[in-house]
């Protein structure tokens, strides 16, 4: 027999049981996105009219291919909880449990496959 109220198991849980995390998730990435955005532009935009070798050899260079990296991370994390949250408040049941499975794969590919891109060019 449980001895808990109902206001006892609902407290620090919202409708969806996990809110507060995706919101602070979403927050700290797009603080994130705000910093690295810049810095990507920055640096890509100073790779983009070079030739292929030369924008290469500038990618192994670490602060333009770790710039790169983080960026990709922050931005697939930042898009992995706002999709979330968007499938949740407008699907329902089994629907919204594959478009989030199917959501967080795609998010998941795109970062590795980005990754190992750079991770080739960087070494």
């Amino acid at each position: 027999m449980s001895y808990l109220t109902d206001r006892k198991r609902a407290v620090g849980k919202g409708s969806s049981h996990s809110g507060t995390e995706q919101f602070w998730g979403q927050a700290i990435s797009a603080v994130g996105l705000l910093i690295l955005m810049p810095m990507f532009a920055l640096t890509f935009g100073h790779a983009l009219g070079m030739p292929y070798n030369e924008a290469i050899a500038y990618y192994q260079h670490p602060f333009p291919a770790i710039v790169a990296a983080m960026t990709v991370v922050t931005t697939m994390v930042h898009f992995r909880h706002g999709i979330q949250v968007v499938i949740e408040d407008y699907s329902r049941g089994v629907t919204k449990k594959v478009l989030v499975i199917f959501c967080t794969a795609i998010s998941y590919t795109v970062l590795a496959v980005a990754l190992y891109g750079l991770a080739r060019i960087a070494f």
